[in-house]
């Protein structure tokens, strides 16, 4: 049951990066609008780059490869957006609400790939 359990939790945070790392793409320029409302630099750079990390991160986690470091590097890539994309106090009304919802979402999401990267390291420092 415990590996069901870590299994599915794995793969479902997988999912939450596979997914958006393909609608990058898919929708290009609704991110890029995106990006730049919030003045973001370089936006299709950071947008393609954030796209296949994205996405090549959500295979290695699915695959159960480099679990520990995948995890914290996504751990990563959500503190930038959270701070970049959902600056929830820059608004007001119902668009900063959004915002702060996307915010607290995101530290859930954080805490998870904590969970799951420590989670992989004790794992890892058994078999040594």
């Amino acid at each position: 049951m415990n590996t069901l359990l870590l299994t599915a939790g794995r793969v479902l945070l997988a999912l939450y990066f596979l997914i958006p790392g393909i609608m990058k793409f898919a929708s290009w320029d609704m991110h890029i609008q995106l990006m730049e409302k919030h003045d973001m630099p370089f936006t299709p750079i950071l947008l393609g780059l954030a796209g296949v990390f994205q996405i090549g991160a959500a295979l290695l986690l699915i695959a159960n490869r480099f679990t520990w470091l995948v995890a914290l590097l996504l751990a990563g890539l959500v503190l930038v957006i959270n701070v970049s994309l959902h600056d929830f106090w820059n608004y007001s009304g119902i668009e900063g609400a959004h915002e702060m919802q996307n915010f607290v979402k995101n530290l859930g999401i954080f805490a998870g790939l904590l969970v799951l990267s420590g989670h992989a390291l004790a794992e890892r420092d058994k078999q040594v």
